[in-house]
């Protein structure tokens, strides 16, 4: 094997990896787990907010 085609294959194979890992990330099933990870800094933790006026 030489140096050209162990670098292509590496291409393509990290190509492949970033198409599975895109796939993956916009993925139908996963976009309530996302959202609900989007709006955690918006929900307010009310144990906290008693310990600071306790």
């Amino acid at each position: 094997m030489d140096a050209g085609l162990i670098g292509a294959s590496v291409t393509v194979l990290f190509f492949l990896l970033f198409i599975a890992i895109v796939w993956w990330a916009y993925h139908k099933d996963n976009r309530e787990k996302y959202e609900e990870a989007a709006n955690l800094p918006f929900q307010e933790d009310n144990t906290s907010a008693d310990r600071r006026h306790a």
